[in-house]
């Protein structure tokens, strides 16, 4: 029976899996000719588009909204690609799919061009093809912004040619004009605010608020917001910018009815999303959807990580559980459930590790595998396809008993994992349950829920603006993507190495979230090697 994780998902903030182009590349190419064998899907899994979670007939789960990115798309709509299927021909009526413009590639100088200047060939082009892109297959799409920290990286800066905070600030207005002019109104445009401080994130939202301004540009205005930088990870300028934009008459029923957060994986934010949601839809906009993305599904499995159960302790930290997965060839005819074999393996490993027995007992307590649509169907000698001396597809015995398409098996693994945990969240959450940053019960108890309703329940400006500050030190226990919190949020760039140290982990131990995502600064050739480079496309 398929799980429909759209009709379970109510009226909660929207998690959107940023699919993989790796991941992508087996549904697509599968409806064109055998791209898999089929004799290599497993049993109870029949085809391929068992992992098309976008299928709502054919998917071992469905679930309608996702995010895909232009960074790794083929932007030419006239060119055939079999690997883009997915996106390209999916079904418009019960889909919904954000496209990530690709900011952050001209951040990382992969887009070179000169975009300070609106006729530079190399940027005029990419420019084109992305609207384009969007305008063909987004039903929103962000506009395509310049991140202020482009700056920062010496190669990326000349790539680019952004050198400071307004070189990202002019750029971006040329980009947003050219929205402007040469949309044709097949999606929806979102407004992305960027800003690495709340001084800078004020001045970039008033440089570009006119853009979605309904009065100033009837026809053409952005459609709604796109939060990145601070803008996504800090609560107190979160709530701030909130009301500037109701009392601006910027987040407008019909008008500006999507809100995104870039790159947002905590999953106690998955609930104080759904809080903010709900006090705008209650007091302002009964249309308004928050909406949030991050490629830890995926970019976990890259990385040799499963997800394998969910933490969800009242007054405590809530999180995804993930560990290395099982990858020895000596499972290769092992008939075995995956899962019950993760299980043994851990439980070994527990017990050649632990010093004692109150540690075994600490380690074993963490081992549990919580079966996904997917998983359920798959035996060890799916995942470890390699026997010792057998030969991978380019005729070498590599370290891996993992092919390509076991990766593929586990991502939809964890995509199924990671929206349930977002919904779990929000259930446990509506029952009484809180996570330790959304409480405080110092002197009175006082609740993030609570808060934000009396926040967006004042209808004048200044005094909702005078309740966020009121509740200053309150902002400073909820902490963001990247170890941000309150006001006065550290560098995070220079922070997150201090609190994580990935390479001391043993088999045993849970990654959080927060290290998971540290990896992908990691370089390809770390990993298994002899595997396509679209396997770390997110």
């Amino acid at each position: 029976m398929q799980s429909n994780l759209t009709e379970t998902q109510k009226d909660y903030a929207v998690f959107l899996p940023s699919i993989s182009g790796f991941y992508g590349t087996f549904i697509g190419k599968q409806r064109f000719g055998e791209y898999v064998e089929p004799a290599r899907i497993p049993q109870g899994l029949g085809e391929m588009e068992a992992l098309n979670f976008l299928n709502p007939d054919k998917g071992a789960f469905n679930y309608k909204w996702a995010l895909y990115s232009a960074g790794h798309a083929e932007l030419d709509v006239n060119k055939h690609s079999e690997k883009e299927d997915m996106v390209r021909n999916r079904d418009r009526e019960n889909t919904w799919l954000l496209g990530d413009s690709g900011g952050f590639q001209i951040a990382k100088g992969l887009w070179e061009g000169d975009w300070t200047d609106p006729n530079c060939p190399k940027a005029a082009k990419k420019r084109e093809l992305v609207v384009n892109w969007m305008e063909e297959y987004m039903d929103y799409g962000m506009m395509l912004d310049i991140p202020t920290w482009t700056f920062q990286d010496p190669k990326a800066a000349n790539a680019a040619n952004i050198h400071s905070y307004q070189d990202a600030v002019d750029a971006t207005h040329i980009n947003a004009k050219y929205y402007m002019d040469n949309m044709r109104g097949n999606f929806k445009v979102l407004n992305v605010l960027q800003g690495s401080n709340h001084a800078d994130a004020d001045h970039w939202y008033n440089e570009f608020k006119d853009y979605s301004d309904p009065a100033k540009y009837p026809d053409t205005h952005f459609r709604g917001w796109a939060m990145g930088g601070q803008n996504m990870c800090d609560v107190h300028l979160i709530l701030r910018r909130l009301v500037h934009m109701i009392h601006d008459g910027l987040l407008e029923e019909g008008l500006h009815d999507v809100m995104h957060f870039l790159g947002t994986s905590k999953l106690e934010w998955a609930t104080l999303l759904t809080d903010i949601q709900r006090s705008v839809r209650k007091y302002h906009n009964k249309n308004f959807m928050i909406t949030y993305d991050c490629a830890s599904p995926f970019l976990a499995t890259a990385n040799g990580q499963i997800y394998h159960s969910i933490r969800i302790k009242d007054r405590g930290k809530w999180s995804y559980m993930m560990s290395p997965s099982v990858d020895d060839k000596k499972y290769s005819t092992d008939n075995r459930l995956f899962s019950e074999v993760f299980v043994e393996r851990k439980t070994a490993d527990a017990h050649m590790i632990a010093k004692n027995q109150a540690e075994l007992d600490h380690l074993i307590s963490k081992i549990a595998f919580e079966d996904s649509p997917i998983s359920r169907h798959c035996l060890a000698k799916d995942i470890c396809i390699y026997a010792p001396g057998d030969l991978n597809k380019i005729g070498k015995e590599g370290r891996t008993s993992w092919d390509s398409f076991s990766y593929a098996l586990q991502m939809g693994h964890n995509v199924w994992m990671h929206i349930e945990s977002t919904q779990r969240a929000n259930r446990e959450y509506d029952n009484g349950q809180f996570p330790y940053m959304l409480i405080d019960e110092k002197f009175e108890t006082t609740t993030f829920r609570s808060v934000v309703d009396e926040i967006f329940s004042l209808n004048d400006k200044q005094k909702s603006l005078d309740k966020i500050e009121e509740y200053h030190r309150f902002w400073m226990q909820v902490i963001g993507t990247r170890l941000n919190i309150g006001k006065k949020a550290v560098n995070a760039s220079t922070q997150f190495s201090n609190h994580f140290d990935i390479n001391t982990k043993s088999t045993t131990e849970v990654l959080s979230e927060e290290e998971v995502e540290q990896w992908s600064n990691k370089k390809k050739e770390t990993f298994v090697p002899n595997l396509p480079d679209n396997l770390w496309d997110f």
